[in-house]
């Protein structure tokens, strides 16, 4: 008999495509197998491809997909397809778009849900370029500072103006004058700081990156400060001579100069607002969280920079005024104590070790923090100890760290915002460090208790994802709404406030809000 014909040559390309174990593993074999060689969800692109997975680790019947028919006989869609133009990304698309672009875009969108998502990802694209024109009025430019900083560089004393020979604020660690500059035709006003302590360098300061709760240095002086300015000493210290000359010490700080202004430290706010704090106090603790969300703000920012604040007390943490006032309150001055300042952490050091593991013994852990250095103390401690000063409650780091009880000093309900405050207090100080929420977690906290969701979003409503990623995506368009409104009428313009919300509905997701709400509302 005849040898049969041989097979087609597209099957044989057929059979190579399969896996080279062949498909009875699969099929006869343990199920658990083949579904084990599925990479997890995490690890998948939006359209369901496997991204970050080395071939070696994907499945088999991944990596060697043959050419479909039309493609290999390139057909006029496989054609034209490179040749198209890309599509506009929902950041840039815009009102004043041309139809022909955006009938483009939406020729593809056959259903309503197709549509919702290109709109929720234009709001989302809005909402982070309003955040980002937001902190420029309240920093600067950036490219502005830099310019200014190279203006400062090598600049002397003479090129400054003393505007007040008194200090315009006092801190734990040093004095603030305020000095002007003439800067492309204009007079700034900016700030000399002159350091109590003579070694300190500028060096870990300057090489930080530009954050609206870090304190930034845009010029140092070495010759010695001008005889004009009156340094505060403690009793017994001898003072200037009349000709400059400094009689207590030969040697002299290294004056830095900052662009912002600082008119009072957090001590001084705290002491001076227990009438506040007794007349409005929903004010006047909504002021305590937007404060302390800067202190975790900027806390996050510095340890991903690898340095750490020098001393987290009420008395290093300086108040500037942010530039121009609401709309509604221009031309004339806000009351002491209600409008919202910007907070600055402005002493800082290198983090040569990384920090120790949790400890297994919780005694030996608040036993260490006793006796460590206040620069040393976990910042969870220091926040949570930040929270019981500024709600006026007298506590110390030393008295909480002594306690022998979990239990914590009682923060008086006066609003609806103590209860959170207590609680996040709670999860800040506690024994175990190992169960201490996270200046992460501890900003998200402020972020709920400020602009929710609040616990009655539950009280009808059983917490899901589906509820929080809704609840998400309705705020986010309300937010823009509300500020479309006060653009078009005699409303507040945007200040810290808003931008400090941009950022939270900008970032904030529902997994995110799922974990904050159990620890919050538990």
């Amino acid at each position: 008999d005849p040898l049969p014909p041989p097979l087609p040559k597209k099957q044989l390309q057929r059979a190579e495509s399969l896996p080279e174990h062949g498909p009875s593993r699969h099929c006869q074999g343990n199920p658990t197998t083949w579904a084990d060689s599925i990479p997890p969800p995490h690890l998948w692109h939006e359209e369901g491809a496997p991204s970050t997975i080395p071939p070696r680790d994907r499945p088999s019947w991944g990596a060697k997909k043959p050419l479909t028919k039309s493609q290999s006989l390139g057909e006029p869609g496989a054609r034209s397809s490179p040749q198209k133009s890309p599509l506009p990304g929902p950041a840039e698309l815009t009102f004043g778009m041309a139809d022909g672009e955006l009938g483009q875009l939406l020729q593809p969108l056959e259903s309503p849900v197709g549509l919702c998502g290109v709109v929720l990802r234009c709001q989302a694209a809005t909402l982070a370029r309003l955040a980002a024109r937001i902190q420029e009025e309240l920093m600067g430019s950036e490219e502005r500072q830099q310019v200014l900083e190279a203006e400062l560089a090598g600049k002397s004393w003479a090129a400054l103006s003393i505007l007040d020979r008194e200090p315009c604020c006092e801190s734990g660690d040093a004095w603030y004058f305020r000095v002007g500059f003439a800067f492309e035709q204009t007079q700034l006003v900016l700030a000399a700081k002159v350091p109590k302590a003579f070694s300190t360098s500028p060096g870990v300061q300057s090489s930080l990156g530009a954050h609206c709760s870090i304190q930034r240095l845009i010029g140092h002086f070495t010759n010695r400060p001008p005889w004009e300015l009156v340094l505060p000493r403690s009793p017994g210290e001898q003072s200037r001579s009349p000709s400059g000359e400094d009689l207590g010490s030969r040697t002299h700080p290294q004056v830095l100069i900052s662009p912002e202004v600082p008119y009072q430290t957090l001590a001084g706010f705290v002491k001076g607002s227990h009438g506040l704090h007794r007349t409005s106090p929903g004010h006047y603790e909504r002021l305590a969280c937007l404060l302390l969300l800067q202190v975790c703000m900027g806390l996050e920012h510095l340890r991903a920079e690898n340095v750490r604040q020098g001393d987290l007390c009420p008395e290093n943490l300086l108040l500037v005024r942010c530039p121009c006032p609401p709309r509604s309150q221009q031309g004339k001055e806000a009351p002491l104590g209600l409008s919202l300042p910007r907070l600055l952490i402005s002493s800082f050091f290198k983090v040569k070790d990384k920090r120790r593991p949790c400890s297994t013994s919780q005694e030996q852990d608040w036993t260490e923090g006793l006796a460590a250095p206040a620069s040393l103390v976990a910042d969870e401690l220091n926040v949570g100890t930040l929270i019981y000063q500024i709600l006026h409650v007298d506590i110390s780091l030393e008295n909480i760290l002594g306690l022998r009880s979990n239990r914590l000093p009682e923060i008086p309900s006066l609003s609806i915002y103590s209860t959170g405050l207590k609680r996040l207090a709670m999860l800040l100080l506690h024994r175990d460090p190992c169960k201490r929420v996270s200046i992460e977690q501890a900003r998200s906290i402020l972020q709920v208790l400020l602009w929710g969701p609040r616990q009655e979003l539950f009280a009808r409503n059983k917490k899901t994802l589906t509820l929080l990623q809704s609840w998400v995506q309705v705020k986010r368009a309300l937010l823009l709404l509300k500020f479309a409104e006060n653009s078009a009428g005699a409303g507040a313009s945007p200040g810290l406030e808003e931008w400090l919300c941009c950022q939270y509905f900008k970032e904030v997701t529902e997994h995110t809000l799922y974990q904050v709400t159990q620890a919050l509302y538990t």
